[in-house]
Formats: structure tokens, sequence, C-alpha cells
């Protein structure tokens, strides 16, 4: 699950030397016993919690003019740091793929993906030669280098932005998710207005209880495991698309039985009229379950934030390379080469078996638009049981690093304050939960964090940091046009995507004020 959920699982970082990397600053600083230099004591008003916590925005020496780097033996293999990063790809954002697919068509869908798994690559590449030239393996501390306090206050702002968008996807599927679930176990056949099948209202109550709760507490690694059962989760949910996709008939069983008893009507009638209608139905129909490979509507601009915001693991990358054996830039590429193609492979599945089985009636949501056809089957129930409990632990995991980037920003000389620590825990919760229940759908909240956030993320901040901090090449080298050129169009990416949402929202605003 994105980048809060592994920041979690990192324990100590343990690197060895070799002839592209070394001992990170954050390392030095914080004085690891296999590292061999100064030890100095962590100033953190959160003195029990492990080191993602202590690393998510630590104080450096600002005195040093050269960036210096120290290494020691990292003890993650190259396999398991490409499931660490293959969780911290894979979110909720595979379940707006499909959505995406169908207001792109599958053609500009395979484009879209293609581009954005690349460029996501490519600033991977820009993000670690910086990391090894700037001397340091934490990203805010990399915009501080770069660019002092903006900098800094740019790389966690992205991130709290990013982890507020998972947070706000992860509760909007207990949303819609949940009340299904609660209609199976009760034999329920409809919806019926009831509050304990109410989307809001059972945000609210899982946050109350379950989440609020769990986020409180002063340490969170013991909740790591969620990372590896959530990617269980969403491998589980791919097979059931799949599967289903030989299933269920298109057009969907009441769109056909509807269809059918048109027909049989204008039988009994012999009413020309209605046979007219009726054949004109069935050929829409027919249409409807074509694959169509360009398609170009108003949703159409949420494409390109949906596949961004799916893609994003850069927070990430740093602690992976950090902890990886017998660390190298090469290596840590080639991990990242490895866990990109595999997370493609699965987006590109789930996106093209959801949109076939659904066509043009997928929602933003895909696991919800089963829901039209099967509410009470036994295999898609226990898929959205494991994935509500896998997003609803997932939730104070990324929590966790907001609310320690707030305290670090506000509150770094004081001490640890539990009434401190429970007002930021409770405001950030009930920012979100206002999030999930006034703002539409999820669609929006993948676009606009895909657009904002995400765009710079993968596009602006990483070029940025890389024109800044490596000095040995000139900006007249290829590597340097090539860095600048990504960050224009990290800048006409983000602006041209929020400027169509917002028209989008804009548009659909009035239409509803008119009544459409």
């Amino acid at each position: 699950m994105k980048q809060g959920v592994t920041k979690t699982e990192m324990s100590q970082f343990n690197i060895s030397p070799d002839e592209d990397s070394s001992c990170s600053s954050n390392s030095n600083e914080y004085g690891y016993p296999d590292c061999p230099v100064k030890k100095v004591p962590i100033s953190s008003q959160y003195q029990d919690m492990d080191p993602e916590s202590q690393n998510f925005l630590p104080d450096h020496h600002l005195g040093k003019k050269k960036y210096e780097t120290e290494y020691h033996a990292g003890t993650t293999s190259f396999g398991m740091s490409v499931f660490n990063l293959g969780n911290a790809i894979m979110g909720s954002g595979i379940l707006g793929l499909s959505y995406a697919m169908a207001n792109t068509g599958i053609a500009l869908f395979v484009i879209l993906l293609v581009a954005v798994s690349i460029f996501s690559l490519y600033s991977v590449h820009l993000l670690l030669k910086t990391a090894n030239e700037g001397g340091s393996l934490v990203y805010e501390q990399l915009g501080y280098k770069a660019f002092g306090m903006p900098g800094k206050l740019a790389a966690s702002c992205s991130i709290t932005m990013q982890n507020i968008g998972a947070m706000s996807s992860y509760l909007y599927i207990v949303k819609y998710e949940l009340p299904i679930v609660i209609q199976a176990f009760l034999g329920m056949k409809e919806n019926t207005g009831e509050w304990y099948i109410n989307g809001d209202y059972l945000v609210l109550l899982v946050s109350v209880v379950i989440i609020l709760p769990l986020s409180l507490t002063r340490n969170l690694g013991y909740l790591g495991y969620t990372s590896g059962f959530s990617l269980l989760c969403m491998v589980f949910f791919l097979i059931v698309v799949i599967y289903k996709k030989f299933q269920i008939p298109c057009p969907l069983p009441l769109e056909h039985d509807a269809v059918n008893m048109t027909l049989n009507h204008t039988l009994s009638h012999l009413s020309e009229e209605i046979h007219r209608r009726a054949e004109n139905a069935t050929v829409y129909q027919e249409d409807a379950c074509t694959p169509k490979y360009f398609v170009f509507n108003s949703q159409t601009v949420y494409a390109v934030p949906i596949l961004t915001f799916a893609f994003v693991c850069h927070p990430a990358i740093l602690p992976i390379y950090e902890e990886l054996k017998d660390r190298s830039r090469k290596r840590m590429q080639n991990v990242s080469n490895v866990s990109f193609f595999s997370m493609f492979v699965m987006y590109l599945l789930a996106a093209l078996f959801g949109y076939l089985t659904f066509s043009d009636n997928v929602e933003p949501e895909l696991l919800h638009t089963y829901s039209k056809v099967y509410k009470f089957d036994v295999v898609l129930l226990v898929v959205r049981l494991a994935v509500l409990t896998a997003v609803t632990l997932t939730v104070p995991v990324v929590l966790f690093p907001i609310r320690t980037s707030v305290n670090q920003l506000l509150c770094a000389s004081k001490e640890f304050s539990w009434i401190r620590h429970t007002i930021i825990t409770f405001l950030l919760l009930s920012g979100t939960n206002a999030l999930v229940i006034f703002v539409p759908t999820i669609r929006d909240i993948f676009g606009f964090i895909g657009a904002s956030a995400a765009a710079m993320l993968i596009f602006i901040l990483p070029s940025a940091f890389y024109i800044k901090l490596v000095k040995k090449e000139s900006m007249k080298s290829v590597q340097k046009i090539g860095a600048t050129i990504f960050l224009i169009s990290g800048f006409f990416v983000m602006l041209g995507s929020m400027t169509l949402i917002i028209l989008d929202w804009i548009h659909n605003s009035v239409g509803q004020a008119d009544g459409h």
C-alpha cells in the first residue's frame, strides 16, 4: 500500500559500501552502530518510535560544505526489496483503472499507462542519482539541501497530500463496500435506508471505533503486516476480476431481461412502433458491449491523474534503497524495473478485464460495480471483506507519517504531549472523513490528488532536485536537458489536469443547478 505503509515496515537501515553509495546522512546523524561516525542523540518527541517516524523530517547537520555519506551493509534481499516496492506502488488506485479505460478506450489507455510507468521509472532514476550526489536518503532533506525550507515544505506537503489522498481512497472503499457486506449478511435485497447500511454513518463509525484507537498509539510498527496482506488482497481481487469476466454476460442480466420483456411485449401487441424501439434498444446494448479503442469525453481528463495516483511510490524509494543488500544505484534501479513491470501487468489486466466485463457501465470504484449483478456472491463477498480489513487497518499506518510531519513542522522542539498527539490525530481523521462524506465520488479524490501531489512527487520534485544538486553535470548536458524537459512537462501535466478537472466540476455544478 503506498508509501505510508512501506515506510512503516522499515526497520533500522543497514547499508554496505559500493561504488555508488554510502551511509546516508540520516543514518550518520542517528548513530547506527555499524556506521563509523560520531553518534548524535535523536531530538524527537517520539523517543520510542520506529525509525520511519524518526526519519520523516529529521534534523540534519547543515554546516557541511560538501555532501558526505558513509555506508554499512544492508540486509534486505533483491526479491524482498521488489516485494516491498510493489507494496508501495500497489494501492486503492487499481480500483479506478477500469473507469479510466472506459473513458479513454483500450488503445489510448495502454499508451497512457506505458507513458506514466516509463515517466515514473525515469523519475526514480533521477531520485536515486540525486540521493547519491546530495548525500541524503530522506526525500524532505533533499528538498532542504536543494532549495532550503521551501524545498523541504514542498516535499513534506506533497507527501502529506498524497497520504491524505490514500487515506481518503481507503475510507471511500469502506463507504462503498461495507453497506453491501452488511446487506449480504442480513439477507437484504436492497438498501432500505436504515442507518446501519448508510455509507456515511458507517465511515464515521469505523473511524471512531477502530481507526482512531489504533491511530492514537505512539508506535504503529505492529501494523506493518497489513502491507503484505493488502497486496495479497489485490492479487486475489485481480484473479476474481478475470474469473468474473467469463461469468457475467454483456449486456448485464437486468438490462438483457428488460430488452426481452420489451420484445415480448412487442410481439404480443403487434405494435410496429414498439418493435422498432426494441430493435434500437438491442442494437444500442450490443454497441455498449463492443470494446472501444479511443474515447474522448468529459471524464477522459481523469485518466492521467488516476494513473499517476496509482504509480506514486517515490517517498518509499529511498528507504528501500537504503536497506537493500549489496546496495548500488544500478541494483536499486533493477529493483524498480521489476516492481514497476509487475505492477504494470497487474494494472493492465485489472483495467482490461474490468472494462470488458462492464464496458461503459463501469463505475469509478470497480469492486462496487459488481453489486449491479452480484449482491450475494460468496467469492465477491470474501474479496470485499479482505479488502475492507486491509484498508481499515492501513489507514492508521498512512496517518502516522502525516502526524509526525505536522509535529516536526510545528512542535519539533517541544516535549511529547498526549493532548497535542490526540488533537492532531483527531483533526486529521476528521478532515479525511469530511472529504469522504462530502466529495461525491472516489474519482474526484483520485483526480485531484493525482493531478497535484502525485504530479509533484513523480515529475516536478525529482527533476528539480536533480537539476539543483547534481553539480558535476552542466546545464547543457543531455541529462540536465532531459531533466529540465521532464520538469516542464510535469508543470504542464499538473496545471493542465487541474484546470480540466476544475472545469468539469464547474460544468457538473451548473448542470445540477439547471436540473440536468
